[in-house]
């Protein structure tokens, strides 16, 4: 049995070859060159060909901002597996993204076909965390339920609001928008967006 690290190890690289061939793959379909997707998604060409390479393991940040720049979901970015009639998504083999300073999790709740509206996602806040999100696609929405602690959501310019365990948020993720945790725990949130229209 491989050891806990060596399995979070391969799984990371596995991600960052996963993300690096759909990244270049999505670019070409577009006929976009590094510098021009460089220029739309506001993020380095060096960066760009890095990720491609798979020389670098993105952030979330920087994921939003180039399937922001490519026109595509977020997870045409991540995704490999053929559409199934039934899907397992065991914890074990998680796709998990973190944060830089390892604050900020989000785990795909859903298998990447390529083919979907609606994203389901679990996303985990640690004390003190705050994450900054970028405006998604025009008429994306993010749906939201806290399961465990407390969340404090901004969107836009609209003051804070706090959801404790239990509450839900409906909104337009099309604004910038941030998630935090005010409280003394861990907090623990399911969320589900969905996209304007299906994206190919």
């Amino acid at each position: 049995m491989k050891p806990r690290s060596k399995i979070v190890e391969s799984e990371a690289l596995e991600l960052k070859r996963r993300v690096g061939e759909n990244l270049e793959l999505l670019r070409r379909q577009r006929g976009l060159s590094l510098e021009r997707l460089a220029a739309r998604a506001g993020v380095s060409r060096a960066m760009l060909g890095q990720i491609e390479a798979g020389d670098s393991a993105p952030t979330i940040a920087v994921l939003w901002k180039i399937a922001r720049g490519l026109g595509v979901r977020f997870a045409d970015l991540l995704g490999d597996e053929p559409e199934q009639a039934l899907v397992i998504l065991p914890r074990s083999a998680a796709k998990a993204l973190r944060s830089q300073d390892g604050q900020f999790e989000s785990r795909a709740l859903f298998p990447f076909d390529r083919e979907r509206r609606a994203e389901f996602y679990e996303l985990r806040l640690k004390v003190g965390c705050v994450e900054q999100a970028e405006p998604h696609a025009e008429g994306t929405y993010e749906n939201l339920v806290v399961q465990q602690g407390c969340l404090r959501l901004t969107v836009g310019d609209r003051a804070p609001v706090d959801l404790a365990a239990g509450d839900a948020a409906y909104f337009r993720a099309d604004a910038p928008h941030a998630y935090a945790n005010p409280g003394d725990v861990e907090a623990v949130v399911y969320l589900v967006m969905t996209y304007a229209s299906p994206r190919l």
